[in-house]
């Protein structure tokens, strides 16, 4: 037997547990590990020379295919560059199996190159971390090693998934001779069979019962990938119940489903817009007495702050299993079920006839229902909050009436947006010019936003209504640190799929070598807006006031993405005003027959931008009664 066989076992492990994606950074000490999975045949095995952009190509894979992904690196600082990765990976539950070469342990602490204590590299980032025997002459040996990466992929992908490491101590010689061929054992497969979580008969029709009773219940979803059943099982239960459903653009829930679907009783997405206007009325009459949430992180601090400070009597998290956040300081009960499963299951059938709802109509004749763009109160036109659903409504309103003030606040949001948006003679800004960019992107595009203002932007301005994009942002630890690489990601596994990546500069400049492999993705377009600065810290209280504001904060730069797109071999556009924007847009969209990604680069002033949005808050809370 090979002394590294184990080693060689490594990728057939992988294979029969049905990872197909393997992103490499090359090294000597991972060499075993590298000869072994390039040889794999059942395996696509991709190179990127930068580990940190690496990892998060890793990452955009495995969130596109959801399944896992294997990294594999040298030993020392190779693997802490994997580090930012494996921490958004582990707080946006998305599985990677690392496998860190490593040097023996009798070299560790010995002055030895690349040598530094890779065991438990990554903490509490990783869900587990495991160490293989460094000498495989023992049968006993042999078996652990196969049983730890058994164990190591199915926690990956187990709920919540997440990052494992798999360290691997490596003594020379590891090079075949050559010629020499390294042989896939039959390995032993341990594979776990996730159950579905139920509810107890008597606990479920507890919760129904209290569903039925409540008259305000509000369900806020957090960050989600599309998933069609728990979009219908959320509209079935919300035209139902009457309950408005809200959720940042990262939520998903803004995708349309079912036959008979209309944009008027869509999930609500403008909070960021109403949720700013300083008028008690309205933050009294969007008070719920329940919360249901499901889902990860939210994107609107408008929303987070609303929900700590007008706090609901009960607040239900579902989630099937690990541990629950108390985001909004009142949590009162944790439901383990998959939330499609619950939000069908808690849904009784006399529910699906509105007439036995007291009080309850269809949505789309609900007396607050969101009306077609063009029929609510303009963005000049002062909203009064009296009536059904008011702070002043009577208790014994019916369920339609805790439903009016949210849909009335989104109607009125969607059309103050547009109309302020489009208004003439404004200065060229990235606000407008992200709102012309989103307008465009494809039906059924990935739609990755990366984190500092470009997030923020498109959370405010949403996207068309009946949009089928689906958007993703790496919002577990919201760096900047692996936009690109993780949109990378994205387009290697889905070259079918446009991949649209919108980015400031701060991010773009930072993951430049998420570019640097040799793998096409002419699906990718990635929306640059360049303002030559940390945009950012015009825009938020605290750091705008201060005099070290353009040195210290600002990170001001003079680059151009020109060249970058030149390194790489993008296809390069620019726009600096409105005219060449609307011009560029259906272009830089347009497939392209030279089978390269595109960059187009936006460039505006940061003072500028700044000021177009203070005038746009300045509306908002001046628009609104």
């Amino acid at each position: 037997m090979a002394t590294l066989q184990p080693i060689h076992n490594i990728p057939e492990i992988c294979a029969q547990h049905g990872i197909t994606d393997v992103v490499l950074s090359p090294g000597s000490r991972s060499a075993p590990l590298t000869i072994a999975f390039a040889r794999h045949p059942e395996l696509r095995v991709r190179v990127v020379p930068d580990e940190r952009a690496a990892a998060f190509i890793g990452l955009g894979l495995a969130q596109a295919q959801r399944r896992p992904v294997a990294l594999v690196c040298t030993s020392g600082t190779a693997g802490v560059n994997y580090a930012p990765a494996v921490a958004e990976a582990f707080f946006q539950q998305i599985p990677l199996v690392v496998f860190t070469a490593d040097r023996p342990p009798e070299w560790i602490d010995q002055l030895d190159g690349q040598t530094i204590r890779q065991t438990n590299l990554y903490g509490r980032h990783a869900k587990a971390a495991f160490e293989l025997p460094v000498d495989f002459t023992h049968a006993d040996a042999r078996w652990q090693a196969t049983r730890l990466v058994n164990e190591a992929i199915n926690i990956a992908q187990e709920f919540p998934a997440g990052p494992v490491q798999v360290n691997v101590p490596l003594r020379e010689p590891f090079y075949p001779k050559a010629g020499e061929e390294i042989q896939y054992e039959s390995v032993k497969i341990s594979r776990e069979v996730a159950g579905v979580p139920q509810l107890p008969a008597g606990e479920l029709n507890v919760l129904r019962r209290q569903l039925g009773q409540t008259k305000r219940v509000l369900i806020v979803a957090g960050q989600h990938p599309t998933d069609e059943p728990l979009l219908l099982a959320l509209r079935r239960l919300a035209t139902a119940y009457q309950i408005p459903v809200v959720g940042d653009l990262i939520a998903n829930v803004h995708q349309p489903v079912g036959p008979d679907f209309d944009v008027r009783t869509a999930p609500l997405g403008k909070q960021d817009v109403f949720m700013a206007v300083p008028e008690q009325g309205l933050r009294e009459a969007l008070r719920p007495e329940l919360l249901i949430t499901y889902g990860q992180s939210l994107i609107s601090k408008a929303l987070k702050n609303y929900l700590r400070d007008f706090a609901p009597q009960q607040h239900w998290h579902v989630q099937p299993a690990g541990p629950v956040a108390d985001t909004f300081r009142s949590l009162t009960r944790i439901i383990r079920m998959e939330p499609a499963a619950f939000f069908e299951s808690i849904l009784v059938p006399e529910a699906l006839d509105p007439g036995s709802i007291p009080g309850a109509t269809t949505a789309a004749q609900a007396p607050g229902s969101n009306p077609p763009p063009g029929t609510t109160p303009a963005a000049n036109t002062r909203l009064t909050w009296q009536g059904p659903g008011s702070a002043r409504g009577e208790a014994a309103a019916p369920k339609d009436a805790y439903t009016t003030p949210w849909q009335r606040a989104n109607g009125w949001a969607t059309d103050f947006l547009r109309e302020f948006i489009t208004q003439p003679n404004q200065p060229f800004n990235e606000f407008t010019a992200i709102y012309r960019a989103l307008q465009l992107v494809p039906n059924g595009a990935a739609l990755h936003l990366a984190n500092s203002m470009a997030v923020r932007y498109a959370n405010i301005l949403g996207l068309p209504a009946g949009s089928t994009v689906e958007v993703f942002a790496n919002r577990g630890t919201s760096g900047i640190d692996g936009c690109n690489s993780t949109a990378v990601g994205a387009a290697l596994a889905q070259p079918e799929r446009p991949v649209v990546l919108l980015t400031g500069d701060v991010a773009f400049f930072y993951d430049r070598n998420g570019f640097w492999h040799n793998y096409p993705t002419p699906n990718l377009r990635v929306i640059l807006i360049n303002n030559h600065a940390g945009g950012i810290f015009r825009l938020i209280d605290g750091p705008r006031q201060q005099p070290e504001l353009e040195e210290f904060f600002e990170t001001r730069q003079a680059l151009t993405a020109e060249n970058t797109a030149r390194d790489f071999g993008l296809r390069y556009f620019i726009a600096t005003s409105f005219a060449e924007l609307d011009k560029v847009l259906p272009v830089f969209f347009a497939p392209s027959s030279k089978g390269n990604a595109a960059v187009l680069e936006i460039t505006t002033d940061s003072a500028s931008n700044a000021a177009f949005f203070e005038q746009y808050r300045a509306a908002v809370r001046t628009s609104f009664f």
